[in-house]
This record gives structure tokens, sequence and C-alpha cells, in this order.
């Protein structure tokens, strides 16, 4: 068989094979062995950019490398200066890979990948969805991504797509009627796997639930999903295995690094060890125990073109007591370091805490589809839902009375219906927005 996703790599000059053998070298290293070869890895990537990136050399300020917790912490604010000032002696834009983050923390930039290293990421990539039978050379992807609405960009993503052996749902519009035509697709295609935005597909799962039909028994091919991007929550969780009768696969990742984390089929969100090395360090800078909250801070073993390390990605977690070197599993993913909200008492919680005490009441009777909560001030919010019916006085009530319990009291509210809810140019939905 034609591997054309395998192809479509390497005529872009991305070297999958070499990536793969070498990728599957990183695997065969034993747990007691793995530790060193770790540091090793750390040590060469450090040296490399110290000695052939001018940009990484006046930040660390200095040529040598003497010990890992003195190296800066690299935040995205330094990233905002053009690309080429940041890319490694030997590389240039055009002999490297290029994109965009989507700005989900409020700081979009430009980033690069050498070749080799962007080949390994898709090695990595081949290698966690491969724990779930997914072959991207054959398996049937059904996509729901953003998409481009400018010509030039739609019909090259929908090429990608092609290469890419998946068909794309766009998600700007989930309206009901938008919806009926994805399941109708579902009855005609033979999908083996759902990859995509979580909001989206918990979108599609509640239209599923209330036409209660289970999406196995239209579409019998479809094996596994894999949600991304955004948080899910366990309840969400429990609606898409019901109503759409495969097992749900949570990722985290990011499109400068790699996939960070992946749930293997035990359940753990197992980190990836391979062509990452992931820190949780508190407010200092400094490594925390496993067990205990911090920013995710991560380093990009590989990539030579435009250095990734020790690089805060703005998350906050914390890492499995469990954890080894070779398997570090993330115990917790809280939220992004930018949606903290502030409150009147001086207190600081994660936005999403708001999100997920509104989303256990607000969602019960299955009237809201979806919703977001925005900080106006300290002590007032706006919540925009989508639902066939207004809220009830009741609800409202509910809502107020748990965030007065769980957070704490003397908070305002209001709350808009609208017909649909504003998600970023890539079509993600930020569920916990501030103002402040």
């Amino acid at each position: 068989m034609l591997k054309l996703f395998d192809l479509s790599l390497k005529l872009n000059g991305f070297p999958i094979a070499k990536a793969q053998e070498e990728f599957a070298s990183f695997t065969a290293v034993s747990a007691d062995d793995y530790p060193e070869f770790i540091e090793k890895r750390k040590q060469a990537i450090v040296d490399f950019h110290l000695k052939h990136n001018t940009f990484y050399r006046n930040l660390a300020g200095n040529e040598t490398f003497t010990s890992w917790n003195h190296l800066p912490v690299l935040a995205k604010k330094h990233l905002q200066k053009p690309l080429v000032e940041r890319l490694s002696e030997g590389y240039t834009e055009k002999t490297v890979f290029v994109n965009k983050t989507s700005g989900s923390s409020g700081d979009p930039f430009v980033f690069a990948k050498d070749k080799h290293a962007h080949a390994l990421t898709w090695a990595s990539n081949m290698y966690r969805f491969g724990w779930f039978g997914i072959d991207f050379n054959s398996s049937y992807q059904a996509r729901f991504y953003g998409i481009p609405l400018d010509k030039t960009g739609y019909y090259k993503e929908r090429f990608k797509d092609f290469l890419s052996h998946r068909y794309r749902f766009p998600i700007f519009d989930l309206s009901d009627k938008v919806l009926e035509g994805v399941l109708e697709h579902f009855k005609t295609k033979k999908f083996d796997y759902i990859n995509g935005y979580t909001s989206s597909i918990v979108l599609f799962a509640k239209f599923l639930q209330q036409r209660n039909i289970i999406l196995t028994e239209v579409c019998p091919t479809l094996k596994v999903c894999m949600v991304t991007s955004e948080m899910l929550f366990e309840e969400d969780k429990k609606l898409l295995e019901t109503y759409l009768g495969v097992p749900i696969v949570n990722e985290y990742g990011a499109s400068e690094l790699d996939l960070i984390a992946f749930q293997n089929p035990q359940g753990e969100w197992q980190v990836n060890s391979e062509t990452l090395f992931v820190e949780i360090l508190d407010e200092n800078n400094q490594p925390v125990p496993y067990g205990t909250e911090g920013k995710v801070v991560i380093t990009s073993l590989d990539n030579k073109a435009h250095p990734f390390i020790r690089y805060e990605i703005g998350d906050m977690g914390i890492l499995d007591e469990k954890s080894t070197a070779k398997k570090p599993i993330l115990k917790k993913l809280i939220g992004r370091t930018s949606d903290i909200a502030l409150l009147p008492s001086g207190k600081k919680s994660p936005g999403l805490t708001f999100y997920y005490v509104t989303k256990s009441i607000i969602e019960d009777d299955g009237n809201v589809k979806e919703f977001i909560v925005r900080q106006k001030t300290l002590d007032s919010f706006e919540i925009d839902y989508v639902s066939e019916n207004e809220l009830t006085l009741n609800q409202i009530t509910e809502i107020e009375k748990a965030i007065a319990k769980y957070l704490e009291p003397g908070l305002h509210f209001t709350y808009n219906r609208k017909e649909v809810l504003k998600r970023t140019a890539r079509g993600k939905l930020k569920q916990f927005q501030t103002e402040l």
C-alpha cells in the first residue's frame, strides 16, 4: 500500500524514516539508563544553542553550561521578536519548518523547527496514536478543527487533509442543521477515529444525546476519539464515551513543541519523555517534588533551529508521585497561568474553577449546549450561553450559591443568551476569559 502520509512528509523535506528509526532507539533505552540518557541530551541541546544561537547566548548570559537550574526560563514575551533574530547559525526561514502559535495564552509568535526535529514530532505522534491501532497512512480521520476562511488557506488545508487521509468538519458553525450534515457523513464514510477540539466534539455528542443516537451504530468502523486543545471534564468524557461509543483519549500538546502528554491505554496521562523534558517549577523557577503544583516548563531536546529550553508554556500542572524519568505521568493540568481570576478578597483562583462550578448546574437539564465565563471587574462576571430556553431563576440562584460556597460570596453575575459563542480564529472555545 502506498504510504501517502509518509510520502508527503518526505517530499516536504522531513526525513520521517530516519526519525522513526531514531525515535525507536529512544524508546528502547531502559528505565534504569533513562536518567543519564536524558541528562546527556539536555546537555547537548544547551551546548548547541550556547555555541550557535546568539539570541539564546544573550538570554543565558554566558557561553558555557554550568547548572541546569541556573538556566533562564524562556517566556513567550522573549520570543516576540523577528524569527530571523532567533534562528541558530546555519538555518534560514527557507530551510526550516515555520509556523505560528494560536495565541491562546495571549502571546502569539512565529516559531521554527529544523526539519529533523519536525520529523521526530511526527514520529512521536505516530507512535502514540499507534497505541490505539491508528496508522496515519491508512486510518481515516474525522477531524473537528478550524480551517482558514480565505480561499488559498482553505484549499491548502483541504489538500493537506487529503494527503493525511482525513475529512475535516469546520467548527465555526455547529448549529443543529450543520450537525445533521456531520452525522450524514458518519453514516456514509468509514471513519476509524475522531480527532479535534474538545468543545466541538462535546457539542456533537450532545446533539447525538438529544436524538438518542450512539455514533458507532451508524459508523461501526469507529475505534477511538482523541480530544485536544481544550479542557476535558470528567462528565464530558462520560458523555463522549456513551454517545460516540468508543474510548476517549485526552491529549495535551503545543504546536511549537510536540505532544506533551497523551493518555495511554492504561488511562494514564503519559508525558512525552522521548522528544521533550518536562519540569514543574515554583514561582522562583525551582523544581518542585512530584505531586506538587507548579508551572509547566518544557525543553525541546532536538530542535536545533530554534531554542525551546526551559520554555514556560503558560500552563499549571502536577506530575504524579509515581513518575519516573522514562515514564512521567501528568496527574493534573490545572489551566493556563494567564487564566487566573482575581477576587475582591485578594484570593486567586484558576478561572476554570468558575467554569467548572457553573457547569455542574447549568448543564443538568440538557438545555444549555455550551457557555463561557468572562471576568469584567474584580467582583463582576458575565456568562454567555447557548440554549433553547433562557436560564431559569432557580438555575441562576443555584449557580450563585455554588460560587459563593466554592469561591467566595459577594460576586455579581449577568447572563447573556446567545445564538452562537465567539471562538478564536482557529476555532477554539476559550471557556474562561478575563478582562482585568
